[in-house]
């Protein structure tokens, strides 16, 4: 029976609730609260960690976008929620009258695809949770990426909604183009901001405000257009980071190879812990060049530099009930300008989502414009916001300069725009390179291996990554802010007597070269141990010499010997001091291309007496799109062939491995 709607106000609450690594999920949760605003539900968007699971039953309904992480985990901002729902002693009601729907965003190339979301609606059902929409699952292989399965959930959620709490005769859902209030804004600190905006973005009073000359940083030099300026190197606020100086960025890849490669070191400033397959978050900035473009772009010149800050609309507000600033660690910093906001915590390059053009939408008088962009929120046309978009890998600062006619109000850029989130990194080092070579036993070193994002698109324009653009144009000696974080294969010592299968190619080889000086470090520790307990035991053997490594195998593959073969003198030293077993291909050095998946049918009986006969663990590493299913593929056919088992037995015992941490994947 459908449920209507109460008389007193903010009876009708929705709570949006997301799990989220990268962000993606984030996105998704912000464009639900924007769904179910317009359906008059006071809604709060919030990261799972946010919100203790006995408060879900004060909203009228509860909303999880979730991705999955590693070997099918849940993000880092909603695990302490999902151990709060995994405690022993919880009641089979505890979430009793709590009315829910998932959603789940994953990638099918691994085997634990959309896990989180999975496990995360099995429990909330298990606690007396009612699921009042059916869950949605998206799948990042798919050709038009996670809006290919979440735009027709989202239509048929909103239908079933509107269904379920209808609202009364005189109240209609809030049209499209009807431009929503954002929860908080930007005013300047010194409280001059005396402007009236209307909703088209421009001022009700003279526009003594835009300017057209831009006003250059001091990091910028006196002339930005005579050579590429690099982004200003102050330290960043960062909430649970670390500070670490980069002592090497070396390119490892000849200047006249495709791609730039880097080898980058960094050391901490104190003694840190990681262990293999862990990652290191970088926290990119804008370049000073596309800040100035924006700020121009948007007439925004004379407000450039005057300080400003989050407030929000609302007078009244609670942690409990409004959701958090856009950047919530901002609220105390006193440096906040309109030019370090796009500098340092705005992304302004990446590929805008449907969301944006809905919102930029409402800034423009050009009829035509506003039509143009109003089309690409249209799901009908969802191939050509693609073909617009993401084929060409089109970014923000791209569209608002083709669709000069929209100026943003510049107290709306942190509604408008995306935050500019860190970029994750699998670290490279492991054992004794953890050491610096010069730095003291109270600091830790951490090196990366970075292919550099540079192409050119089909639209014949020349493509950057934010973060690894950042990444090369940093000179040794800068310090940094980057966090810390467990990786998806989750590495342990007590993996390190199993054999060790590692299949890492291109920069998918950096986790690997961690686990095998980690597992050379483990080795000599054993070693060690033993010569102790011999000589404790008077030369009698223990127990412990028993105790090994277990084998270590690694299939690389790059495009030539002579170019990327990264790391080739370390494994020819770690042969003799590990018995590292290395096999390659290089897929353009002969007539016949050859690939990792190639090398593992070649080396099948080895392959089978590691895996099968001696249980060891399989790790793969490197590119997310088809070599992980090639690889996938390559093993149950390996099976097959040594073990004399049928197609379905071969994917059974693939599927036991994966069950039992045997099967490792970590791609990207």
């Amino acid at each position: 029976m459908p449920v209507g709607l109460k008389s007193h106000e903010g009876s009708r609450t929705a709570l949006i609730l997301y799990g989220s690594e990268t962000g993606n999920a984030q996105d998704i949760a912000e464009e639900l609260g924007r769904l179910l605003e317009r359906l008059h539900f006071v809604t709060r968007v919030c990261d799972m960690n946010s919100v203790d699971s006995s408060n879900l039953s004060h909203n009228t309904v509860a909303l999880f976008a979730i991705s999955t992480t590693g070997q099918g985990d849940i993000p880092a901002n909603a695990q302490l929620f999902w151990k709060s729902l995994l405690r022993r002693r919880l009641p089979p009601d505890h979430l009793q009258g709590v009315k829910f729907a998932t959603f789940g965003l994953g990638d099918s190339s691994y085997p634990k695809f959309n896990w989180a979301v999975r496990k995360l609606h099995k429990r909330l059902a298990q606690l007396g949770a009612r699921e009042i929409y059916s869950r949605g699952e998206a799948d990042e292989q798919h050709p038009e990426g996670s809006d290919g399965s979440y735009l027709p959930w989202s239509i048929e959620l909103r239908a079933h909604l509107l269904h379920r709490y209808p609202l009364p005769e005189n109240l209609s859902p809030i049209p499209d183009d009807v431009l929503l209030q954002p929860k908080w804004t930007l005013e300047f600190v010194d409280g001059s901001d005396s402007e009236s905006l209307e909703p088209n973005g421009t001022h009700s009073e003279d526009q003594t405000t835009n300017g057209s000359a831009p006003i250059l940083s001091k990091s910028q030099g006196p002339d930005p257009s005579s050579a590429v300026v690099a982004p200003p190197s102050d330290l960043l606020p960062t909430p649970g980071s670390l500070r670490a100086t980069l002592t090497e960025n070396i390119r490892v890849t000849p200047t006249s190879h495709w791609q730039d490669v880097r080898h980058l070191t960094f050391t901490t400033e104190s003694l840190t812990h990681y262990l293999p397959g862990d990652v290191l978050t970088i926290f990119p900035k804008n370049f000073p060049d596309d800040v100035d473009q924006f700020l121009r772009l948007m007439e925004w010149d004379l407000q450039a530099d005057r300080p400003i800050r989050f407030v929000p609309t609302k007078a009244s507000t609670t942690p409990q009930t409004y959701p958090p600033p856009p950047i919530p660690h901002l609220l105390p910093y006193p440096q906040l300008t309109l030019r370090s906001l796009l500098t340092s915590y705005l992304d302004i390059t990446s590929i805008p989502r449907r969301s944006f053009f809905s919102l930029i939408a409402h800034f423009t008088n050009d009829a035509m414009h506003k039509e143009r962009l109003l089309e690409f929120t249209n799901p009908e046309y969802i191939d050509e916001l693609y073909d617009y978009t993401t084929r060409p890998r089109r970014s923000i600062l791209e569209v608002l300069q083709e669709f000069e006619s929209v100026k943003i109000p510049w107290q709306w850029v942190g509604t408008v725009l995306p935050v500019l989130r860190g970029r994750q990194f699998s670290i490279a080092s492991g054992g004794p390179l953890k050491t610096p070579v010069n730095g003291t036993s109270q600091q830790t070193r951490i090196e990366l291996l970075v292919a550099i994002v540079k192409y050119r698109t089909v639209i014949k324009k020349i493509r950057q990554g934010v973060c690894t653009r950042y990444l090369a144009a940093l000179p040794t000696g800068t310090q940094m802010n980057v966090r810390l974080q467990r990786g998806g294969l989750g590495i342990s010592k007590a993996e390190a007597t199993r054999p060790a299968v590692m299949i890492g190619p291109g920069t998918g080889v950096a986790p690997m070269r961690s686990l095998i000086w980690e597992r050379l470090a483990w080795s000599e520790q054993v070693k060690l141990q033993q010569e102790k307990a011999l000589v404790a035991n008077n030369g009698a053997e223990s127990v412990e010499r028993n105790v090994s490594i277990g084998e270590n195998v690694l299939f690389f593959g790059c495009r030539n010997k002579d170019s990327d073969y990264f790391f080739a003198d370390e494994w020819e030293a770690l042969h003799e001091r590990l018995g590292l077993k290395v096999f390659t291909a290089f897929s353009r050095d002969q007539k016949h291309k050859l690939y990792v998946q190639d090398l593992v049918r070649e080396q099948s009986r080895l392959v089978y007496r590691l895996l099968h006969g001696e249980e060891g663990v399989v790790y793969i590493c490197g590119s997310s799109g088809k070599m992980p299913q090639a690889v996938r593929e390559a093993l149950i056919e390996v099976f097959q062939k040594e073990g004399m088992l049928d197609r379905a037995s071969a994917e059974g015992y693939l599927m036991n491995m994966e069950k039992g941490g045997r099967y490792k994947q970590e791609t990207w």
